[in-house]
């Protein structure tokens, strides 16, 4: 039996989808969560083979939290799935070590299927989707995507340089640079294009 958990904002989404994984014979829903973050405390509390996760979701992520289950080396698949085709999210979800990356407009059968390939050892990704992850390279460091993010989000500098414990000379430098590799007027003009593109 394959232990599922949905991890999807929308209620009605996330309903939809358990209830067609629970049809399936030899799978097993075993939660529903709205975002990454109660993801892990679902995690943490029951075994689960599978994390079948939205990307865009409030407080964390699907690849945050992708992050941080392969992070933590646990025993866990991870199936992305968004409506979301953007070129840095696939590229992301590929670098992190995610094994498939399905579209929700994708039909049940695909999704039923890719979960299988997964659970047999191999990885999902549309051609189209890979072909265009390779089109389009990802110009910012780690450190710098985090910096940008949080500036996107509205943190002053020294916010930012106590949440990724470095001081805030160096905090401005990723900054700098960040907006420099963008072309962007500032760091909230860079935050949006790297958030357009999928990269934060």
């Amino acid at each position: 039996m394959i232990r599922i958990l949905v991890v999807e904002d929308q209620a009605l989404v996330r309903g939809a989808i358990s209830s067609l994984l629970s049809l399936e014979p030899g799978f097993e829903v075993v939660g529903e969560v709205k975002n990454g973050e109660k993801a892990i405390e679902f995690i943490q509390q029951k075994a689960v083979d599978f994390v079948l996760s939205d990307i865009e979701m409030p407080c964390m992520s699907g690849l945050e939290l992708a992050e941080h289950i392969i992070g933590q080396g646990l025993d866990i698949q991870i199936v992305i799935m968004t409506t979301f085709s953007k070129a840095g999210y696939i590229r992301r979800a590929i670098n992190l070590g995610v094994k498939a990356f399905i579209l929700k407009e994708s039909p049940t059968d695909y999704l039923v299927d890719a979960i299988k390939k997964v659970q047999a050892g191999q990885r999902v990704i549309a051609p189209e989707l890979a072909l265009m992850a390779l089109d389009d390279r990802d110009p910012l460091t780690e450190k710098e995507r985090k910096a940008i993010k949080l500036a996107g989000d509205g943190l002053k500098t020294a916010d930012i340089a106590k949440k990724l414990f470095l001081s805030e000379g160096t905090v401005r430098n990723y900054l700098s640079e960040a907006i420099s590799k963008l072309n962007a007027v500032n760091r909230i003009d860079a935050a949006r294009i790297a958030k357009q593109k999928g990269w934060i």
